[in-house]
């Protein structure tokens, strides 16, 4: 079976903070209630600890994070073994309960052992069916092949960028888009009269591929549009909760966007200047996602060989990652304490998490890469998103998207479109990951990797997204 582990990390610097000269005995005993998924004895113990009078307020804040990170999990992995056998019965009819034993132990259906029951990943039986190929086959036998229909709109409209293009990099294809972003705070979740803090994402203007960045609207006259340097992007705005109302905050901006391609025998690619602030800076590790542990490096090696030319390796691990790393729908960031080691121990994950791979096994092998991310807004598939830009000397930052993956074309451009080319239809509110919000978030994110859906607080605490809803719609001109 697949341990998972990734929580752990995750508490063990706070119990290390709490534990210090605790005046509870059963202090000690709460690494081991987390460590075995026995949240509620460890709720026990930390709640026990808050009711102390002469708690600090930096330990009240850490315990008090710890069982956020507790319920977190707990809301993740929320499936049941009855409601997981139910999705299945569908597609395996009473043969389920023979398969569900082999699913649970190699974890092809995730879970983790909660309060001494298996709790299953919400998303699990999906994945299911996207991971595992006999679970895979029996679907398409009974449902018929489907296609997904974001690739078959892009691979129909990379052919036409392609044919629009030169390869060497000129913008192409404007797009003027409209957006119209709303999140609504639940009624009570923050006492009435409180102020409520909200961070939504806002457009990113440094890069070429998008111009003309313009807020139409806010639904409050005090608001702060963090500067253009911040390399998380956001506006600010504050409202006082009401009694058994909604808290709506809704933003309203403009883009015009820019496809981008690089045919990769055009690219007079130069030997790297090592010297320089953008390869030092993005050929390093950024703990915790970004490490050269000996895994890594092992495979990077195994992938790339003896091959040093940038181009190739680029494409060498690209392709590994296609082959060998299917998508599947993701945990929550915030519980993972070293997403490319996720990846690898269970050889799945959603377009951030190969994302992080890749910029791991290229920057190991010298290859500096940035991170990039916002949302995909495809017409009809408006969706958060993440990608990254690989430098090569020469020629500069080239988009590279390892989601979207190697597509089925004859034609080498298409096919190989989204390794040194983008489409236009994104919005780029980020240029680095976990990086501080403007103005400065006082409690730990939901969402401490990325930021797309936007992030809320108030005096008491965070606002997780179980408190929250939100909505992007985009029109295009």
């Amino acid at each position: 079976m697949i341990k998972n582990n990734t929580h752990y990390v995750i508490v063990a610097i706070i119990l290390l903070c709490v534990a210090c000269n605790s005046k509870h005995p059963q202090s000690g005993n709460l690494s081991l209630f987390i460590e075995k998924g026995e949240y509620k004895q460890a709720s026990e113990i930390i709640n026990q600890e808050l009711k102390d009078p002469e708690i600090n307020t930096s330990k009240r804040n850490k315990l008090l994070f710890q069982l956020d990170m507790m319920k977190r999990i707990e809301r993740e992995f929320s499936l049941t073994k009855t409601e997981v056998t139910e999705q299945l019965l569908p597609y395996f009819g009473d043969s389920a309960a023979i398969y569900l034993p082999l699913w649970i132990k190699n974890n092809s259906l995730e879970n983790r052992a909660i309060n001494g029951q298996t709790g299953f990943f919400k998303n699990a039986v999906s994945n299911l069916f996207r991971v595992d190929e006999f679970a895979k086959k029996r679907k398409t036998k009974l449902k018929g092949e489907s296609v997904d229909p974001l690739v078959k709109y892009c691979l129909k409209h990379t052919g036409k960028l392609v044919k629009m293009t030169s390869g060497v990099g000129e913008l192409i294809h404007p797009v003027n888009n409209t957006f119209n972003y709303t999140i609504r705070v639940k009624p009570d979740v923050v006492p009435a009269g409180e102020t409520i803090r909200c961070w939504m994402p806002f457009p990113k203007e440094a890069n070429s591929r998008q111009q003309e960045v313009d807020l139409i609207g806010i639904n409050t006259n005090v608001y702060t549009i963090a500067p253009d340097t911040c390399l998380q992007r956001s506006i600010y705005c504050e409202k006082i909760a009401i009694e058994g109302k909604e808290t709506v905050f809704h933003v309203k901006f403009k883009t015009k966007s820019f496809a981008q391609v690089y045919f990769p025998e055009k690219m007079d690619i130069k030997p790297y200047n090592k010297e320089t602030e953008v390869y030092q800076k993005y050929t390093k590790e950024k703990p915790p996602h970004i490490v050269f542990t000996d895994r890594i490096k092992k495979l990077a090696d195994n992938i790339c060989g003896e091959e040093t030319n940038a181009l190739k390796q680029v494409e060498l691990i690209y392709n590994w990652i296609d082959f060998n790393i299917p998508w599947a729908s993701a945990l929550e960031y915030s519980i993972m304490a070293n997403i490319p080691k996720y990846v690898l121990d269970n050889m799945r994950g959603d377009c951030g998490m190969q994302t992080l791979l890749f910029m791991s096994l290229a920057r190991y092998r010298g290859i500096p890469v940035k991170w990039q991310s916002g949302w995909m807004i495809h017409p009809g598939e408006v969706n958060l998103h993440d990608w990254c830009e690989v430098y090569y000397e020469g020629v500069g930052w080239v988009p590279l998207d390892q989601s979207f993956e190697l597509q089925d074309s004859n034609d080498k451009y298409v096919r190989e479109f989204y390794r040194t080319g983008i489409d236009a239809h994104r919005l780029i509110v980020n240029d680095d990951y976990s990086q501080e919000l403007y103005p400065k978030k006082i409690w730990p994110r939901s969402e401490p990797v990325d930021f797309q859906r936007g992030e809320l607080e108030w005096q008491g605490g965070n606002l997780y997204f179980s408190d929250w809803t939100y909505q992007m719609k985009v029109n295009y001109e």
